[in-house]
């Protein structure tokens, strides 16, 4: 994963993470993880600059749901 794209996730999730309680944690992970890779691409930041990390840190997210 680039900087760029690494810098963009963290900021992403700190800013989309919501604080309600959370009924469905894995829908909420599956769609943070789709609109953050939308949102990325709309600031012309590939995919691929962070498939890499999306997946590690939304399983992390996921870990401290439960």
């Amino acid at each position: 994963m680039s900087k760029r794209g690494s810098d963009f996730l963290c900021h992403w999730i700190s800013d989309h993470l919501q604080d309600d309680p959370i009924s469905d944690p894995v829908l909420m992970v599956i769609d943070m993880a789709v609109d953050a890779k939308r949102a990325a691409q709309a600031q012309c930041i590939p995919g691929q600059e962070i498939d890499e990390e999306i997946g590690a840190t939304f399983q992390v997210l996921m870990q401290g749901l439960r």
